[in-house]
């Protein structure tokens, strides 16, 4: 993937213009860092529950708009990835937003197949809490509260693999 000009225009993205343009202009110029990517956040659109965070190029965010289905870009494997194409639990996505400079978007979606937005067969990848105000040095455990997975992954998925990759 090329690092892309986040001032220039891209496909159906509108070139950058000045920052009162971007922040309280109409037209969407999305701002991927070097990398060419930018930051998605899935929840479902009827509770609002935080499904997952992945990342998006302008490919992934072009298709998804597109097609209504999410679509996301994995960093490791280098390659575009539709959510639920090796699992069946695709991402509809209900509404699409960005924040104020663009450089993130906000997918409200909602989830085909057995409703598991992640690769561990769990509704949300934010299955697990963090536990706050324990001192400096404590050692972190973690608390599952996400439930039991919906779906077996080794069952779905070849062995070692994950879709698209799963992870940022």
């Amino acid at each position: 993937m090329s690092t892309a000009d986040s001032t220039a225009a891209s496909g159906p993205f509108a070139a950058r213009g000045s920052a009162r343009e971007v922040e309280e202009g109409t037209a969407f110029a999305p701002k991927f860092d070097d990398a060419g990517v930018l930051a998605a956040v899935a929840t479902d659109a009827d509770t609002g529950e935080v499904l997952m965070f992945a990342w998006m190029d302008a490919t992934a965010l072009a298709r998804t708009i597109e097609t209504g289905q999410a679509h996301f870009y994995s960093r490791s494997r280098g390659r575009l990835w539709k959510k639920g194409e090796e699992s069946g639990n695709l991402l509809e996505v209900i509404e699409m937003r960005t924040d104020c400079d663009q450089d993130a978007v906000w997918l409200r979606v909602r989830v085909a197949g057995t409703g598991a937005a992640c690769h561990t067969g769990r509704r949300s990848c934010f299955y697990r809490s963090l536990p706050l105000r324990t001192g400096a040095s404590a050692i972190l455990a973690l608390q599952t509260v996400g439930g039991a997975p919906l779906f077996d992954p080794a069952a779905v998925y070849p062995a070692g693999a994950k879709p698209g990759d799963g992870s940022p």
